[in-house]
């Protein structure tokens, strides 16, 4: 089939609709080309032109007898969409390389920090904990943090030294103040009350006070509305987003590295320190 094809553009308000975006999320292509139906108006076969595809695969994909799984007919989809970037991420796609309004900013290219993309934070999984195994200094931006720290089989839990036997570690943990309207807010986010989430953050300070003999365990509430989600080990970040109807863990997961005249890792770093200086010690 031709390469030289015509994009599929959807208004920009289009890729912001909550349906869409969950679509994006789960990789449901067929949800996805529905909704391109809807608010562009385009036919299947103007759908397929754009995405290189026939408009019979297009029909099978829209009314669920075939699912789209390979990483090349996803990057496909994207851009013969003209997904914006912030629609790429949710679909666990790095940023178009493409000039696009606002597009520069999450060009690899430009921000050489961010050194990998990935789908999840499952997914970047087995390189977090490789690099929190190794850290001196551990620094958690969350909201409630049980999955990160909390209990005994989360993220990081494994890494710390009651676990492994080493010693010399600082680990600061920053939750979303039980007691603050943030937290009332972002449970309506994802649907979950605030006595539920407010008990979460409770948990995660009592457990993570049953490490403070063996290291430096400090753990801190903040008040404001959670943006980033953010996991540094040393000079290495794993960052994440937080959004309306789903939690930091489900974004796209950037591994983002330290280097000399980079803005993004600073720029978070600087982000902690100060999210630090204004909130609660508790642990």
């Amino acid at each position: 089939m031709s390469r030289l094809r015509a994009v599929v553009e959807l208004p920009g308000w289009a890729w912001e609709t909550a349906e869409l975006r969950q679509a994006l999320r789960r990789r449901d292509m067929g949800a996805v080309f529905r909704c391109v139906q809807q608010y562009s108006g385009a036919s299947q076969a103007k759908i397929g032109t754009a995405v290189d595809m026939a408009q019979g695969r297009v029909n099978e994909i829209i009314n669920g007898r075939r699912e789209v799984s390979r990483l090349d007919v996803y990057e496909r989809i994207a851009d013969g969409l003209d997904m914006p970037d912030d629609a790429r991420h949710l679909l666990g796609l790095a940023a178009s390389r493409e000039k696009r309004s606002g597009g520069a900013a999450f060009d690899l290219a430009v921000f050489p920090e961010v050194v990998r993309v990935y789908s999840s934070q499952a997914s970047a999984r087995d390189e977090i904990q490789q690099q929190a195994r190794a850290a001196k200094e551990l620094d958690v931006l969350a909201v409630r943090g049980l999955g990160l720290l909390g209990l005994n089989d989360s993220l990081l839990r494994a890494c710390l030294p009651r676990e492994h036997g080493g010693h010399g570690l600082r680990v600061r943990l920053l939750l979303l103040d039980p007691e603050s309207p943030a937290l009332a807010h972002r449970a309506a986010e994802i649907g979950e009350s605030a006595e539920s989430l407010a008990r979460g953050v409770r948990l995660a300070e009592a457990r993570l006070r049953e490490l403070a003999d063996t290291c430096d365990v400090q753990v801190y509430r903040y008040g404001a509305l959670p943006t980033w989600r953010v996991i540094r080990t040393d000079s290495t970040m794993f960052v994440g987003a937080f959004d309306v109807g789903w939690e930091g863990h489900e974004s796209a997961c950037y591994k983002v590295m330290e280097t000399p005249h980079g803005p993004l890792y600073r720029g978070f770093r600087r982000m902690v320190e100060a999210i630090v200086d204004g909130a609660e010690r508790t642990v």
